[in-house]
């Protein structure tokens, strides 16, 4: 394709049009100048294709596909061949189905264990998520399909996620909610980046151009298009100038005109459109060269239960495990035979096959009771026959976990419980038998109140179609275990630093905790964990040793730190050990964690094999953000090198003395006595107002302020408003769903949404004279005009849906 021949041939309204989808999943086609339209899909772990009836919340069926582990999974393997795998075996899935983009991976920061959507994300620390995101991406693009990094930036819940305003330092963006989006950007070159629904600081991501053009862009060098999460646009003619290419879904065309009424009024520079347009015009002509291809959906299954094996955390064994096969074994809980494999959401998948753990060993003597039920109460009955059959077995395995109600995308958990009913078999089956093992799927940390009751557990996570095998692999010893906690499992919520403010109120959240999120903060106040990031156990043993420095009198300015030290399996059988390396400053001026993550690999080793490791730290692996000279910097003075097996398990350590390039460093012990010592209770809002550098957005809004387009019906029950109490009332008893999970979500969404956005959605049902009605009657106000605009809306409502089906709106 001549790009510019074709740009320039272009009409206004064809440039406007090519900015915005035609429908749920295609971009735009313009036929007479032979541009093809081209089409997207979900998913970070599988393909979600719809052909027809599309939605962006897996309520609609779509085609069979591999289901691979979620990225919280993919994340504990620690390794990036691994990574690179998934994404090879995704990509050519997606090449084959003649899609253009894969919407994933989605590489937020888990900032508390509470997010509903963390199983698919992969980590609370941005090193390790943004390494596996840049292997899973050149994985997918290897085929010709692109990818969409998301959600940018700073979608940390899911609570309110369409209007919350993310109050954050820069220094706490840059050292903890941009990097991973940074390393995928520069390492992977990804052909899209998926700008998120909330605001930053008060401006909405889609309209940040601080965030897209001026970081994204002129800083990090990305040259791919910004694509709207799904109804994330509030004005698209402020989101186009600040940098946001491609809004999705279509809005009927009522958007493109807007950009043209901009163009013709001067308020928008045409330039601006081009640059746009060239972007979606270079995709479109890049996802025309692939050559298609061909997968085999039984072949791809094999993948899934290889990668599943990595994805899987031994956290606790009695040296019950592994088991042998000549005992009898008792397997309970519904999760042994249909196990929780993924998420609710966008990103569920209908998957091609699914095998439970029970099923999966065919070869021993087994009974089954399945304990409990797709609900949160305890049945006696249920239980009682558990408890019989694991006292007639040598060993009982119990499969528990969290259900879609209790985790996924739309809302996000209260507690880090288990159901009870989850929990009751659990302390039941363990005092009829001590020899009980536990596998948990669930997609973040959870509370283990039965943990010294039972002689193992192992921590499945949502392992895909291939979980039951793969947990059945581990369990009876054809696979070692090797994978890694990329989370902290907490003792308590109140443990964790952004318990406090989470999810924060109804306008805004305030990210008090700053760069304290995770073990950044458990190490540094030394708080007791359930288990600790990068935790995990093997059935065999590993030992470290002869930590050098390579290159001690290094300019790290300019070269690379060199750290090298052997790994050795000292115990009997191959195992894999994913080493970690951390960085300490010893004396910071600024405030700084205890350590970061700055290194890991995947070492495998037979038994008695060692080898050596080498691992490069450069120079951001010692440098802080400086708020005063907006920059990267390291502080001359001495930096602990500390090799380990998780972070509270070192191995070894060295120091090295580094000459740094910081100049006027803010003396935090000063300015931030609190965040210097990790006291995040303690923070006032003076000190917050201090390190964000500005008054924060209040949490919430102020008593009688007026509502708007940006206002949900949440809003509007919250303030009394008859019309959102009725829907809040109304919503649970008529809504349809093919699962409470996924019944949940949809009610929690709309009521969340705000007007804005549903307008924008409806695909010409909603007119803006309807939303005005509607904020007229959120507002309590002008009742007989709010459904005169209504009732006027209503009955344009056929023919709009008509314009809005030809883009025409």
């Amino acid at each position: 394709m001549d790009i510019k021949k074709v740009l320039a041939e272009m009409t206004p309204e064809e440039k406007a049009g090519l900015c915005s989808g035609k429908d749920f999943w295609r971009f735009k086609s313009v036929e007479r100048l032979g541009v093809p339209e081209v089409m997207v899909s979900d998913g970070p772990h599988g393909l979600r294709k719809q052909a027809e009836g599309g939605d962006h919340l897996g309520l609609n069926d779509s085609i069979d596909a591999t289901c691979f582990p979620t990225s919280v999974g993919l994340a504990a393997s620690f390794d990036r061949e691994i990574a690179a795998e998934q994404g090879d075996a995704l990509g050519a899935e997606a090449a084959a189905e003649n899609l253009a983009v894969l919407l994933g991976p989605a590489i937020n920061i888990k900032r508390s264990p509470l997010c509903g959507r963390n199983f698919e994300y992969m980590s609370e620390d941005p090193y390790l998520t943004g390494e596996l995101a840049a292997a899973y991406i050149n994985g997918v693009q290897a085929h010709g399909v692109g990818v969409s990094v998301k959600h940018f930036a700073a979608n940390n819940q899911e609570d309110r996620r369409m209007t919350i305003s993310a109050e954050v330092d820069e220094r706490t963006m840059r050292e903890i909610y941009l990097p991973a989006f940074e390393t995928a950007v520069k390492k992977s070159d990804p052909w899209t980046v998926m700008c998120s629904y909330n605001r930053i600081n008060g401006v909405y991501s889609s309209e940040n151009p601080w965030l897209l053009n001026k970081v994204l862009r002129e800083e990090w060098g990305f040259k791919g298009l910004v694509v709207t999460d799904w109804g994330a646009i509030n004005d698209r003619v402020l989101g186009l100038k600040a940098g946001t290419d491609v809004e999705m879904p279509s809005s009927g065309g009522k958007n493109d005109r807007k950009i043209v009424q901009a163009l013709n009024s001067g308020e928008l520079d045409e330039e601006v459109l081009n640059t746009a347009c060239e972007r979606v015009l270079k995709l479109i002509d890049e996802a025309g060269k692939k050559s298609g291809g061909v997968y085999d959906r039984d072949a791809d299954h094999v993948k899934a239960v290889k990668i599943a094996c990595d994805c899987m955390v031994l956290l606790k064994n009695n040296g019950i495990l592994p088991l042998s096969k000549d005992k009898k074994y008792a397997f309970i809980g519904e999760f042994a035979k249909v196990p929780r494999h993924q998420g609710g959401g966008s990103s569920h998948i209908n998957t091609h096959r699914v095998v439970g753990a029970y099923d999966a060993v065919d070869d021993i003597q087994k009974s089954y009771a399945p304990g409990y039920r797709d609900r949160d109460e305890e049945d006696a009955a249920l239980v009682a026959e558990a408890v019989r059959i694991a006292k007639e077995a040598d060993v009982a395995i119990v499969f528990a976990g969290l259900t879609d109600a209790y985790e996924s995308e739309g809302f996000d958990r209260r507690t880090l419980d288990l159901p009870k009913n989850h929990n009751a078999l659990i302390e039941a089956v363990a005092a009829a038998n001590p020899n009980t093992v536990v596998v948990l799927h669930n997609g973040a940390p959870v509370k283990m109140p039965w943990l010294n009751k039972v002689a193992a557990v192992l921590e499945a996570y949502l392992g895909g179609e291939a979980s039951g095998e793969a947990a059945a692999k581990i369990l009876f010893g054809e696979v070692n275990p090797s994978a890694k906690l990329p989370e902290t499992f907490p003792l308590e919520l109140e443990d964790v630093a952004s318990s406090a403010n989470f999810p924060g109120g109804v306008k805004s959240v305030h990210y008090k905790e700053g760069l304290y999120v995770g073990y950044r903060y458990f190490d540094k106040v030394k708080k007791p964990v359930l288990f600790p990031f990068g935790y995990g156990l093997s059935y065999t043993t590993f030992g470290y040793s002869n930590l050098k420095i390579e290159n001690p009198e290094a300019d790290i300015l300019n070269e690379d730190l060199i750290v090298s030290f052997d790994v050795e399996n000292t115990g009997d059988r191959f195992g894999k050990e994913a080493v970690q390396v951390y960085v300490k400053d010893v004396e910071a001026t600024a405030y700084r964690p205890e350590k970061e993550l700055k290194g890991f690999e995947k070492v495998a080793l037979n038994a008695g094999e060692k080898k050596r490791v080498t691992v490069r730290l450069d120079k951001r692996a010692f440098a802080f953000w400086n708020s005063e000279t907006k920059a990267f910097e390291v502080e001359s003075g001495e930096f602990e090198i500390l090799v380990g097996a998780s972070s509270a398990d070192i191995r070894l350590s060295a120091t090295v003395a580094l000459n740094g390039d910081a100049a006027n460093i803010p003396n935090d012990l000063e300015r931030l006595p609190h965040y210097y010592s990790a006291d995040v209770q303690g923070v006032t809002d003076e000190e917050f107002k201090r390190l964000l550098g500005r008054e924060p957005m209040p949490e919430n809004n102020p008593e009688g302020a007026k509502l708007d387009k940006s206002a949900t019906f949440e809003d509007a029950k919250n303030r009394g408003s008859g019309l959102g109490r009725f829907v809040a009332w109304i919503l649970p008893k008529v809504m349809p769903g093919t699962g409470l999970g996924n019944k949940d979500i949809m009610v929690n969404i709309i009521m969340q949404t705000p007007v804005h956005a549903m307008i924008n959605m409806s695909g010409g049902l909603l007119s803006e004279d309807m939303g005005d009605g509607l904020v007229m009657l959120f507002n309590s106000e002008h009742r007989l005009k709010a459904f005169g605009k209504i009732l006027k809306g209503l009955f344009g409502m056929g023919k709009r849906a008509k314009l809005a089906k030809e883009n025409k709106l």
